[in-house]
């Protein structure tokens, strides 16, 4: 049985690296300053939880779990970050290596329905219109849900999340056309699956 590091990510107090800039923390991060991790954890935690669950379809106990291990091997990467993407970038990145080994490591692969039921409702005008676009909602996340790995995390980042396509080739680290080829063929798949259901 292997024992788990633990990392407080979160700050105490108002003193310490929060003045600092995304680049500075990551790299007091890399000298092994905890507090550094912490005010980074504060500022993008959202932003990876936000595209944990939309990648993985977790719950929310799972994508706490998966965030807490981004921050954790961005830790450890920290030393070998060169500023090649904005840190954010950089983050979300690591992210989907996280779950791609979560996914692999369990054997399991989770609907991504959670992330669009969160979406607040659009108001319809009769309960049919109601059921009509609950189930477009769902057949969406089923369609997403049935991508291959690479593809599902280069449609969450630059569709999702609105990434530029160029920040997401530096956060998977492939070349800039394998995210067109891929983000294309994402769209391509969708659009079948999708209109397989109408």
């Amino acid at each position: 049985m292997s024992t788990a590091r633990v990392v407080r990510l979160h700050r105490t107090g108002n003193t310490g690296p929060v003045h600092l800039g995304d680049e500075a923390l990551v790299a007091a991060c890399g000298v092994g300053d905890p507090a550094a991790l912490g005010a980074l954890y504060d500022r993008h935690h959202e932003a990876v939880a936000r595209f944990v669950s939309r990648l993985s379809g977790a719950g929310t106990d799972d994508v706490d779990d998966l965030v807490h291990d981004t921050f954790l091997a961005a830790y450890s990467a920290a030393p070998r970050f060169r500023g090649g993407s904005a840190v954010r970038t950089w983050l979300l990145g690591i992210a989907s290596n996280v779950v791609r080994h979560s996914v692999r490591s369990h054997g399991r692969r989770a609907s991504l329905a959670n992330a669009f039921q969160r979406v607040a409702p659009v108001p319809v005008a009769t309960p049919d219109e109601g059921a009509s676009t609950s189930e477009l909602r769902a057949a969406v996340a089923r369609a997403i849900d049935a991508l291959p790995h690479d593809l599902r995390a280069v449609f969450v980042l630059c569709d999702l999340e609105e990434l530029p396509c160029a920040e997401v080739a530096q956060a998977l680290r492939v070349p800039e056309g394998t995210v067109f080829r891929r983000r294309h063929e994402a769209r391509r798949a969708l659009r079948e699956s999708l209109g397989a259901v109408r």
